[in-house]
């Protein structure tokens, strides 16, 4: 998962506002979050120069700009590409929504938004359009291939059962948080898992006995006392 999540931050951003300070914030925001490619224009004419000559891998647009705004960059972006397109805007108006997803924006967001959660819209268009970026998952001793289920250990392809992969795709999804039991044991048993945990605790040794080099004293899958589960990832 970091691997991939190093290859989704060299993804070129183009980010476009006439605000020239809201415009140096933006930038800020995903170089300090570890993006190494954010390019920025104050217009639509300077960003849609910017397309033809390279497109972008998102493309994040204020909306309401002198000239040509968001709505018209975003209809001539569409006669050329389908770049993954993000919408900026001060109005929340369901009019001005529809209008953007019906010329093709991916998502729509209104300022005033938190860093945050710019960082995780602009984060899952990347994963949904580019999703082989994020298929492999690299923890301290193996890397686990997520396209074919199993876990490459020194030149070995160890294969994980269905039960396995599940609990270990739900703990990936979270890397480097807490992941409860209650909700681990809904990936092996389904939604009524209440009497599970122990069942839940063997596919846990499994794993470990699979992706660790002492189960243990795990290093990856990491036991967090009374609450769940934690993966480490590198």
């Amino acid at each position: 998962m970091q691997k991939g999540r190093r290859k989704m931050k060299n993804r070129s951003i183009l980010i476009v506002d006439d605000e020239v300070e809201l415009l140096t914030m933006l930038k800020s925001i995903f170089e300090r979050a570890g993006y190494s490619q954010v390019i920025t224009a104050t217009s639509g004419e300077e960003a849609m120069k910017l397309c033809t000559v390279k497109m972008p891998d998102i493309l994040i647009t204020d909306v309401m700009m002198p000239g040509m705004d968001g709505f018209a960059l975003l209809q001539e972006v569409r006669e050329i590409s389908k770049v993954p397109v993000l919408m900026l805007t001060a109005r929340g108006e369901a009019e001005d929504r529809f209008a953007g997803f019906e010329l093709g924006a991916d998502d729509y967001l209104v300022k005033p938004f938190l860093p945050k959660e710019l960082l995780l819209r602009v984060e899952a268009i990347l994963k949904r359009v580019y999703p082989k970026e994020n298929r492999c998952i690299t923890l301290e001793y193996v890397t686990v291939d997520l396209d074919q289920a199993v876990v490459m250990r020194e030149e070995k392809m160890i294969p994980l059962t269905a039960k396995e992969y599940g609990i270990f795709l739900k703990l990936a999804e979270n890397a480097g948080r807490i992941v409860t039991i209650g909700a681990l044991c809904q990936c092996a048993c389904g939604e009524i898992w209440q009497g599970y945990e122990t069942t839940l605790m063997t596919h846990i040794r499994h794993l470990r006995e699979k992706i660790e080099k002492d189960p243990s004293e795990p290093v990856s899958l990491i036991t967090v006392k009374g609450l769940g589960y934690k993966l480490m990832v590198k």
